[in-house]
């Protein structure tokens, strides 16, 4: 009974309540008023003046927040807010929370022993992530005058691939082998402050393997001369550092681990992964993934130039254009044909109606296969439930817009032909077709795309919606002259 309640209070403690603010939180209200003042400092008349204002707000805000408002200034600003932070503390917790773009404005404009001096008091896996910003060059320079431990375990971090679990892990840790007694655990913790203390402790064997961790609640709660090994739990899961960012992010998620440890080919601890890294990965993936879906390879979280932003979009949109021109070439081609006459009416209908039917198909699927809901044994489950719903929609939608638009011609409200039957159900039948061809497309594509080695998250962007209008468009047409046959 007390196992269950400890394991529902570690749970409890991860679980993070995350409201969904639109536009208007504390916080956006906090990044605004910020901006504000920083962009009237910056229109000081004077560079006394300027300097002294910025001095007051960098003393006055929290380096986090100053972190985020670095990325709505000029590169030339950012420089400046970083030297007036107060103190080291402040510049590291700058460093760490801004974005890549800020940091590699500040590096090209510091010297190596600042950025020493400021890398030495990071954890290792923090300082990866920052040095991963410099050239190559300057990296080995900076390395070849740090602490030689540190520079060691920077060394070793960075053999790991980017977005791996050994680029997430940090390997400042604490484990002791099974006979070590609490009082020991709680002596050795109080003589490194330097390293984090994670929400677990991890118990070795005498083999140095991982055989177990304690709760840190645990440590408190018992008497310091009980060994670890009464009080350790089993440890149901880990990683190699070789495992991806989203096999780390997928465990941590479903079974609400604190501290996942990352152990070797041997089964020893060289990491381990806190809730807090997993958070900032998750956030990385969801950007990867909004970009892609809106289709655009920008920084979601980065405020840049606008002639770049439309670089990063313009090529995307290539396909689009492409799909247009295909569409009305197609168009064109039946052009003057008595069955086409009434055509061109419906074809905004049919577009919009089928592309949100396609996306919506493609989107729900794309986020089954981000969250690791989609195994591979129920992909067709999956997709026949997709145009099940997509056969739905387009049964009961293509029915009531064939009656609205036989009732609309019938009673001369709406003038698109001689014929209201003859028009309902044609548009009846069109929309069917292009609901279920959409559905198909929007099914598949995502599959399609995994399969050939592209983030699926492109395919519910604008090369589906492309492929889509013109898919639709065709089968629109196609209808239309059967429907026109069928009724002469």
């Amino acid at each position: 009974m007390d196992k269950n309640n400890e394991n529902n209070h570690d749970n409890e403690e991860i679980e993070i309540e995350s409201p969904q603010p639109l536009l208007e939180s504390k916080v956006s209200r906090l990044d605004d008023v910020l901006n504000e003042k920083l962009e009237r400092a910056f229109h000081k008349q004077t560079s006394q003046l300027l300097f002294h204002d910025i001095a007051k707000i960098a003393s006055e805000h929290d380096p986090i927040d100053l972190a985020y408002a670095a990325t709505r200034l000029p590169s030339n600003a950012r420089i400046v807010l970083y030297e007036n932070l107060p103190d080291m503390n402040a510049k590291v917790s700058f460093m760490i929370n801004t974005t890549s773009n800020t940091r590699s404005v500040i590096f090209r404009l510091l010297g190596d022993q600042e950025i020493k001096e400021f890398v030495e008091e990071m954890p290792s896996d923090e300082a990866v992530k920052i040095l991963d910003d410099m050239s190559d060059r300057r990296l080995k320079r900076v390395l070849d005058i740090l602490e030689p431990e540190k520079c060691k375990r920077i060394r070793q971090l960075r053999k790991h691939e980017r977005n791996s679990a050994g680029r997430l892990m940090t390997d400042e840790f604490f484990s002791f082998h099974m006979n070590t007694t609490i009082g020991e655990v709680a002596s050795h913790i109080r003589d490194n402050p330097g390293i984090d203390l994670a929400r677990s402790i991890f118990v070795l064997s005498d083999n140095d393997e991982l055989a177990g961790y304690v709760p840190v609640r645990n440590i408190i709660v018992n008497p310091p001369f009980l060994p670890l090994r009464h009080v350790m739990r089993p440890v149901l899961h880990t990683v190699s550092p070789e495992a991806t960012r989203d096999e780390v992010v997928d465990i941590v998620e479903r079974y609400q681990i604190p501290t996942l440890p990352v152990v070797d080919e041997n089964g020893k601890v060289v990491g381990v992964i806190v809730y807090e890294d997993v958070v900032e990965a998750m956030e990385d993936i969801a950007d990867d993934t909004i970009a892609s879906i809106a289709g655009t390879a920008e920084n979601v979280s980065e405020h840049e130039p606008i002639l770049r932003r439309y670089f990063w979009r313009a090529p995307w949109l290539v396909v689009t254009l492409c799909a247009g021109v295909v569409t009305s070439t197609t168009l064109s081609q039946f052009s003057g044909r008595i069955w086409f006459a009434f055509v061109p009416y419906f074809v905004p209908l049919i577009s919009g109606m089928s592309g949100n039917v396609g996306l919506q198909c493609s989107a729900i699927l794309v986020r089954r296969m981000a969250t690791g809901e989609l195994s591979p044994g129920a992909q067709w489950d999956a997709i026949w439930k997709e145009i099940g719903i997509g056969f739905l929609i387009g049964s009961t939608f293509g029915l009531a817009c064939g009656i609205v638009v036989y009732l609309l011609n019938l009673y001369g409200i709406q003038h698109a032909g001689s014929d209201p039957l003859a028009l309902g159900v044609l548009v009846s039948c069109g929309l069917f077709g292009a609901c279920m061809t959409a559905t198909v497309l929007g099914t598949f594509s995502p599959f399609f795309f995994a399969r050939i080695g592209v983030d699926p998250a492109v395919a519910s962007g604008p090369i589906v919606t492309a492929f889509n209008d013109v898919s639709s468009t065709i089968m629109f047409i196609f209808v239309a002259r059967v429907i026109s046959l069928w009724l002469m």
